[in-house]
């Protein structure tokens, strides 16, 4: 007696690839997201602080809009739109300081420093965008320069573009320092800009101080 058998259907060669591509391992593919990038993880993180007061108000105030200020973040050139701090060894070379960073881009630092040293002046600052309030002057500017200077001896350079705008018109100003750095290591630097910072933060004070 004879048996019948069923014919064996045979799937088209050209449908095995996509048939067997889910088989293949995701390992094989490499990473899909790479985390944290070939950047070595800092050994300290820095930050900005202003100098205490010398005297604490002893009560709150009415505040003048007309005199408030408020304070823009600065803009900055490409190297200083990094958490890492730049050190300028040529002309055309720019090197960063190795195993250190700021907690924030230096700007935004930079913006709270000034606000902080506006505000122990006895300026009130007004943040138009939290209060909803207009404040009767407006301080804007480029950090130009926030980092170290190699070119002969070693420094710390800052160098902010001030530009107040207010009843008296537009007014604008370079402010600049520098201190020498005893080495080019993460705590060294970080203290000497912060050092200097706050001498520049204490001159725009004065500055918007004289301003009509």
């Amino acid at each position: 007696m004879t048996r019948a058998t069923r014919p064996v259907s045979r799937l088209p060669l050209a449908l095995l690839p996509l048939i067997l591509l889910p088989l293949i391992p995701l390992s094989a593919c490499g990473p899909l997201v790479e985390i944290g990038g070939n950047t070595p993880r800092p050994d300290a993180v820095y930050t900005l602080s202003a100098a205490p007061p010398t005297a604490v108000p002893a009560g709150l105030t009415p505040i003048d809009l007309t005199k408030a200020v408020s304070v823009d973040t600065p803009t900055v050139p490409g190297a200083l739109q990094t958490l890492r701090i730049p050190v300028i060894v040529s002309d055309t070379a720019i090197q960063y300081v190795q195993g250190a960073q700021w907690s924030e881009q230096p700007n935004r630092l930079f913006q709270r420093l000034l606000a902080d040293l506006l505000v122990q002046s006895g300026r009130a600052v007004i943040d138009p965008g939290s209060s909803g309030q207009t404040a009767g002057r407006r301080l804007t500017g480029q950090l130009q320069a926030f980092g170290v200077d190699v070119r002969g001896s070693n420094k710390v350079t800052v160098r902010y573009d001030a530009t107040l705008a207010g009843p008296g018109g537009i007014r604008q100003r370079r402010f600049e320092r520098e201190a020498e750095l005893s080495a080019v290591q993460g705590p060294q630097v970080a203290e000497a800009l912060n050092g200097v910072a706050n001498l520049i933060a204490a001159d725009v004070a004065a500055w918007i101080a004289s301003a009509p």
